[in-house]
């Protein structure tokens, strides 16, 4: 019986969904036209971390602060 039902709901699947859009992603396989330097790159690494850690360690460092309810 789970055969059946299967067989079924892969013949109705599509005329279920209706018209869908297929998404295909833009890909290139050239090399880049421009080198990073090394500068650009501790740069960029750094302002990702301090946008990610920087929320997280200024909640720890208050913590206490936040415990307080006054």
């Amino acid at each position: 019986m789970p055969m059946f039902l299967r067989t079924i709901a892969r013949r109705a699947a599509p005329f279920l969904r209706g018209n869908t859009v297929t998404q295909s992603a833009n890909l290139y396989t050239r090399p880049a036209k421009e080198k990073i330097g090394a500068v650009e790159t501790f740069v960029a690494l750094g302002l990702f971390s301090i946008t990610i850690l920087g929320p997280s360690g200024w909640i720890l460092a208050h913590l206490e602060d936040y415990k307080k309810k006054e």
